[in-house]
């Protein structure tokens, strides 16, 4: 069975947080990726960062839906939630935009395994980590290629 060694880019590609959003656009398309995983000023891996956190700045602000009892104000959705979209919109660093929230995997990682966490969790760059170092990267071109080659 293929595993997250045998498909994933090992010269990996990282932006630093403290790296533009136009810097980190040049970045995406000079290197024609689609996503990379963000490091600090240590290199330790923080986050991912996509062509999606780029589109998003783009959108249109969404207010969330409330409405008035009485003297109080209930909202349908959390306003946090509306917080850190404005937040991303107006970020100017890649550490604004990125996703926090790390997904990452082991290189024994099953090539279904890696297909189902990209499907189900809407993920488009997998870090592959091995002893807390990043090893390499997996992105859904990867997994194309894989289905493209047979393999």
């Amino acid at each position: 069975m293929l595993t997250a060694q045998n498909i994933m880019t090992s010269e990996v590609i990282t932006v630093k947080e403290n790296a533009t959003v136009r810097e980190l656009a040049a970045l995406l398309l000079t290197s024609n990726i689609s996503g990379a995983p963000v490091v600090d000023d240590a290199g330790k891996v923080i986050g991912v960062v996509t062509e999606s956190d780029l589109i998003f700045q783009n959108k249109k602000v969404h207010l969330p839906t409330a409405f008035a009892i009485l003297d109080a104000f209930v909202f349908l959705e959390r306003p946090e939630k509306m917080e850190m979209e404005l937040k991303k919109i107006a970020g100017s660093k890649v550490g604004d935009i990125c996703s926090r929230k790390l997904i990452s995997v082991g290189p024994e990682t099953e090539l279904e395994e890696l297909a189902t966490l990209m499907a189900e969790k809407k993920i488009h760059t997998l870090p592959v980590m091995s002893e807390g170092r990043l090893v390499g990267v997996i992105g859904k071109s990867d997994i194309i290629r894989t289905i493209a080659q047979g393999l």
